[in-house]
């Protein structure tokens, strides 16, 4: 029997490639190409062409379509902003970035001299991100602060011939080039380049940390800081300095028509000092009483005028002149309310009356006693609430220099206070002692008893009739002495007083 010469075939669980001649590299090759790829795995472009500028506040370099350059008090700061959000934060921006604005701009650039006249003949629609009203090119806007020739005049953003290309940048920088690893020659000299490049980009001031800004500098800082909502660079300590800087801010935001929206942002921050804020406004009514209307606070607005109007007229040469007539309008009406209020208290008061056990009004036949005491009442409340009469001159020389002068009115807010408190505030027990001596047989101690119960029983029915004069409608909290403010503080501001 003969056997066969065929092998046995191994049994595999994959299958074989074909055969194919195996081609041996050298080894130096293949630790080359090994060694090349781990370097490139671990290689950093930080820095290099490839890298890309910030896209963040203050510099939107890659979305960014206005540039505003402020230069004042030896200190530069440079923005990259977005028409779109500056046109709705400011009615300036809104007007000077307009699509009729910007088309006499791009009509201007389009018969001039540069790239923007070669390549006119490209469709818009073919070029992602362009404006509507831009002629087919990226249109950017460029602002620098106008310090003025005077120094009479306030400072401006003055708006400069844009420069566009269909790239979206500066028409003298070239078009970015594509991402690409720099050749290791120049790779580490053109990251240190880079670099500082990056620095200049991000804006990093080359100035003593130390150094203060300017407050131009610093205003028109939070002013685009609002815009993008973020917080102020305001003082939170300090509520005199920080009182500086919000008017500072909102006089810029009022020049700029950004009131509606930085007003909050003012508001918020001084509501933080809480009671500290209340005595400052009660120390400056009509500086606060200003700021409260320019950034629209009705907090700060109402606190303010409750002063204002109780301390009228020595806060007019203040107001009259520095705020809107609707502001003056609603002081005029609130102090108008106020005195009419007086008048009808101090009349109730002098028609003060006692009765006597049948009802009858007391008088010097029945109730000789009681109708001293209205007496004594009546003749202290003419006294506090009448000017003192002036002094008679000795000499015709003396009454010619004097002239026809008035003594200056009585403040009214201590009289109200005094009799809301009652007590032995005023026509204390020494001074009714003193009233009952004048008549010898009626000073006994019975008598002075009965004498002082009835001057109490005055003071009861006063204390109500100017109880309405002693509310408080002020968020200081003024004690029971009242805070020593020597007017009233009862105007109550309600929603239809605020003029803004």
């Amino acid at each position: 029997m003969q056997q066969s010469n065929t092998t046995p075939v191994p049994m595999v669980s994959q299958p074989q490639p074909p055969d194919r001649p195996l081609v041996h590299r050298p080894a130096s090759v293949t630790s080359r190409s090994t060694n090349t790829r781990r370097h490139r795995t671990t290689r950093s472009h930080t820095g290099g062409v490839s890298y890309r500028p910030q896209n963040e506040f203050p510099n939107f370099a890659q979305t960014g379509d206005v540039e505003i350059i402020i230069n004042a008090d030896g200190q530069e700061k440079r923005y990259m902003l977005h028409r779109l959000i500056l046109a709705q934060c400011s009615g300036f921006f809104e007007t000077g970035t307009s699509e009729e604005w910007s088309k006499a701009q791009a009509r201007g650039q389009s018969s001039g001299h540069g790239p923007s006249n070669l390549l006119g003949r490209i469709r818009e629609e073919d070029i992602p991100g362009t404006s509507a009203y831009s002629g087919g090119v990226r249109l950017q806007w460029r602002y620098e602060l106008d310090l003025g020739s005077k120094d009479d005049e306030v400072p401006m953003l003055v708006q400069k011939q844009p420069q566009s290309t269909i790239f979206g940048g500066d028409a003298n920088q070239p078009p970015p080039v594509p991402h690409k690893p720099p050749p290791p020659a120049y790779g580490f000299l053109r990251s240190m380049s880079n670099f500082s490049a990056m620095q200049s980009a991000s804006h990093i001031s080359k100035a003593n940390p130390h150094t203060p800004d300017s407050d131009i500098v610093r205003d028109y800082d939070n002013l685009f800081r609002i815009f993008y909502n973020y917080a102020p660079a305001l003082d939170a300590v300090n509520i005199a300095e920080s009182y500086i800087q919000c008017k500072s801010l909102l006089a810029l935001a009022d020049m700029y028509d950004a009131l509606e929206v930085v007003g909050p942002r003012i508001d918020h921050h001084l509501l933080q000092f809480q009671g500290r804020l209340w005595k400052q406004i009660a120390k400056y009514p009509p500086s606060y009483l200003k700021l409260g209307y320019l950034a629209r606070s009705k907090v700060i607005f109402a606190e303010a005028l409750v002063h204002v109007v109780g301390q009228w007229p020595s806060g007019s040469s203040q107001l009259k002149h520095t705020v809107p007539p609707d502001v003056l309008e609603v002081i005029e009406d609130k102090v108008d309310e106020l005195q009419e209020r007086k008048m009808k208290t101090e009349a109730r008061l002098f028609r003060l009356t006692l009765t006597t056990p049948k009802g009858e009004r007391v008088t010097p036949t029945n109730a000789y006693m009681d109708w001293l005491a209205l007496s004594l009442f009546r003749q202290w409340l003419a006294e506090n609430t009448t000017p003192p009469p002036p002094p008679i001159p000795k000499t015709l020389e003396a009454q010619q220099r004097t002239g026809h002068a008035q003594p200056p009115l009585v403040s009214s807010g201590n009289l109200f206070r005094l009799l809301g408190t009652g007590g032995s505030s005023y026509l204390a027990r020494d001074e009714m002692k003193r009233f009952v001596r004048l008549r010898p047989d009626d000073h006994q101690r019975d008598t002075l008893k009965k004498f002082e119960k009835k001057i109490d029983e005055i003071k009861a029915i006063a204390r109500e009739i100017v109880r309405p004069l002693m509310k408080n409608c002020l968020e200081l909290d003024m004690g029971r002495d009242g805070g020593g403010l020597g007017y009233l503080t009862c105007t109550r501001v309600d929603e239809e007083d605020f003029p803004f």
